[in-house]
């Protein structure tokens, strides 16, 4: 841990009129009190401050008390761990992704707001949150944000990720400014901050490609909010992918092969459209068929950017990739760092309101590419509730691209769990995009394409292309006798029977089941 003399540390402090405001973690961490709202930095385990939230832990140890947490999407082990584990969250929102904290949240222990992410920023400045007085508030009592370095004017240069900082740093009553000297100054100039106003006062966001920069490469602050400048040498501890497994890679090339189709038959150009993909290793897994396709400058319009995003960098495939944070493996991490000047010239990352912004999604025409927990034989998705009621990890940013792309693409393996459940199912127990948001579904089994087709046509299509063979004659057999019951109406379903495979699954540990 560095002292608050080490000189790396204070030559990052460029306005030297707040080196005054210079205290370790220990000091900033006695600034809070119960009840605070904090505003953090980061989106994903990267970028997020450190060591005066591991503080904070620490003091709550010795004095038990509460804050609410607001973030950019999930974060790291300081905050959904150590956090977690002395009861210290009341509320937290807006994405998560840790086991701790989503065992808290089932059980009753912390409040959770699962929310868009592109939203979170307006409804901040419009004052939707309550503190715990039940008081509406417009922005959180501190923000804690992690830089690289302050500028001459008290300029945060951000590191690894953006997120909601931008928002929070603005309607802060204070903050508290982490330098961390692992990450490199040769960050500086990748971040493109463009503020938004709320309506009616809000602007059209003059983005025409991925690449546009429309901002400053640093976060405004009042110097006077800052109230403490903290040394951190804490680095990000990023989440390793699994190995690229057969069956991913059978989705990354069924995803191929859907896009070549595309633009053999003019529905697409040749380098494709900006393409945004998900979280989580299927998401890095079919961006790796992208990296041994044949497409040429591409370019990228998301929210992280994972280890295949930097491989399309590498194999000369892309034009530019804008996304809010850096999300790689720990080795994918050490390749960006190794070879920063090459890639910083590649990515721009922006506020998340910007980064996932509906509008600029559907005019430049996002390709938009997520996962799924289940999908239902109409094509809605759930993509956060295990069995329809135990959260997984929230709705984060499909929703801002699934509704708002040009196309919208879901993907995920047919079954889990050994071949024991099945990813399609007859009604999802648990809906976040609705049929009207899908276009086409992607499992290790095929695509189905399901644009301009009924709810009928879809069920079909759905079943013979995407389900597990082992669960096909039971989706036909529940689909064909719900049509037979209901009449052939729009959207046949059986309701004693919809839930079946979860009850069974309840009962048995088993989807497959014996009528």
């Amino acid at each position: 841990m560095i002292d608050t003399n080490d000189s790396e540390f204070l030559s990052r402090i460029e306005d030297k009129g707040l080196l005054s405001k210079v205290c370790d973690a220990k000091t900033a961490a006695k600034m809070f009190n119960p009840g605070d709202i904090i505003g953090i930095s980061g989106f994903t385990p990267c970028g997020y401050p450190k060591i005066t939230m591991h503080e904070l832990a620490e003091r709550m140890k010795e004095t038990p008390f509460q804050v609410d947490i607001w973030t950019g999407a999930s974060t790291g082990s300081q905050i959904d761990t150590e956090l977690v584990a002395v009861n210290g969250i009341r509320n937290r929102m807006p994405y998560q992704t840790n086991a701790n904290l989503r065992k808290a949240i089932n059980a009753g222990k912390v409040n959770y707001y699962d929310l868009h992410l592109s939203h979170v920023a307006q409804q901040v400045r419009a004052g939707f949150f309550t503190n715990v007085k039940g008081e509406h508030v417009t922005g959180p009592d501190f923000a804690v944000v992690e830089v690289c370095k302050i500028g001459p004017n008290g300029e945060l240069y951000p590191t690894t990720a953006i997120g909601n900082s931008p928002v929070y740093v603005d309607t802060a009553k204070k903050v508290i400014v982490e330098v961390n000297t692992t990450q490199p100054l040769d960050l500086v100039g990748m971040a493109d901050i463009y503020m938004r106003k709320n309506p009616p006062f809000c602007e059209p966001i003059p983005i025409l490609h991925a690449g546009d920069r429309v901002g400053t490469p640093y976060i405004p602050c009042d110097p006077s909010k800052i109230v403490a400048i903290v040394p951190c040498d804490m680095p990000d501890v990023t989440r390793a992918l699994a190995p690229l497994d057969d069956d991913a890679e059978a989705m990354g090339n069924n995803l191929v092969d859907f896009l070549k189709n595309e633009v053999k038959h003019g529905r697409l150009p040749e380098n494709l459209l900006p393409l945004q993909s998900g979280v989580g290793n299927v998401a890095n897994a079919v961006i790796h068929g992208l990296v041994e396709s044949d497409f040429q400058n591409l370019s990228v319009y998301t929210e992280v950017i994972q280890d295949g995003m930097v491989d399309l960098i590498d194999k000369d495939k892309i034009d530019m990739i804008s996304g809010t944070s850096l999300s790689p493996s720990p080795d994918g991490l050490k390749r960006f760092y190794a070879n920063i000047q090459k890639y910083n010239k590649k990515i721009v990352l922006r506020p998340q309101e910007i980064s996932n912004n509906g509008e600029v999604v559907r005019r430049i025409g996002v390709i938009g590419m997520n996962t799924a927990l289940e999908m239902d034989i109409y094509g809605h998705v759930n993509s956060t509730h295990v069995t329809g009621t135990k959260l997984m990890n929230g709705i984060g940013g499909s929703g801002d691209f699934a509704r708002n792309a040009f196309l919208s693409c879901f993907f995920c393996h047919s079954t889990t769990k050994g071949g024991k459940i099945s990813a399609v199912v007859p009604m999802c127990s648990h809906v976040d995009h609705t049929e009207h948001d899908t276009h086409v579904f992607i499992s290790e089994q095929g695509v189905a394409d399901v644009r301009g087709l009924t709810p009928k046509e879809r069920a079909k299509v759905i079943i013979n292309n995407v389900a597990h063979p082992s669960f096909r004659d039971q989706l036909m057999d529940y689909y064909e006798r719900a049509c037979a019951a209901c009449g052939n109406s729009q959207t046949p379903h059986l309701l004693k029977e919809a839930f079946k495979f979860h009850e069974s699954l309840a009962e048995t540990g088993d989807m497959h089941f014996k009528k």
